[in-house]
């Protein structure tokens, strides 16, 4: 190599900045759709795991109420109808169905645990769900991200190339910015993929073990109207 073409080359600014400014339109839009990716699936991280948090510590406050041998008609009138926490609402729909079962004479009204079953249920599929709400987001950047980023990187290798047969120097000051700036594309989107893959199975084996709780707090709740309902 001469030393013009290697003074030349030292004098480029390799900055990621600089190497964003310099890249093609096309280029630029895949980097910024895996920065704002990258920042979305972070946002989504941190607002799961304090959501998480909050769900297991609601989870955790309510078993101890409803085991403490307080009868559940009085834990039902504390909470009301409409609770904020998803174990409460679990149990607040199962005890609204088994009170709407009973006539005014305080007969119950037949096949009342499986309506029971079904509200709290549907109580369950609701908690699920907003656990599991952004969830699909994650699993998409974590899939997609590396082929943006690839389709970034050939796009830009082509535009080099197309600067180089221009300006017919094959020089490491005409061939290296455009590498640099390609390169970058695919960068990016492992940045963007893999956090998002991590935390992705970390987050969705948290809310399945959530949801696993919710299932068996309300197979207890049904075990112990059945045994009323027998009796």
């Amino acid at each position: 190599m001469d030393q013009s073409s290697l003074a030349m080359a030292q004098e480029i600014d390799f900055s990621l900045l600089a190497l964003f400014v310099r890249a093609s339109f096309t280029v630029k839009l895949v980097m910024i759709i895996l920065v704002v990716a990258s920042f979305w699936s972070w946002a989504i991280i941190v607002r799961k795991f304090i959501a998480y948090r909050a769900a297991k510590a609601e989870a955790e406050a309510f078993d101890r109420a409803f085991w403490s041998g307080e009868p559940l008609d009085e834990l039902f009138d504390q909470i009301g109808p409409a609770p904020d926490g998803a174990s409460q609402k679990i149990f607040a729909a199962g005890m609204m169905e088994w009170r709407r079962s009973h006539r005014q004479d305080g007969v119950l009204i037949a096949g009342a645990q499986a309506r029971i079953e079904r509200s709290m249920d549907v109580a369950i599929l609701k908690a699920t769900e907003g656990l599991n709400y952004g969830l699909n987001f994650l699993a998409t950047v974590g899939s997609i991200s590396p082929f943006v980023g690839l389709f970034g990187t050939v796009w830009g290798i082509k535009v080099a190339f197309q600067e180089i047969a221009i300006s017919q120097n094959t020089s490491l000051a005409v061939v290296a910015p455009g590498i640099s700036e390609a390169l970058v594309a695919t960068a990016l989107g492992l940045l963007a993929a893999i956090p998002a893959v991590i935390f992705y199975n970390k987050l969705s084996s948290d809310a399945d073990r959530i949801a696993s709780g919710y299932e068996a707090f309300a197979d207890e709740f049904t075990t112990i109207l059945s045994r009323q309902l027998d009796g």
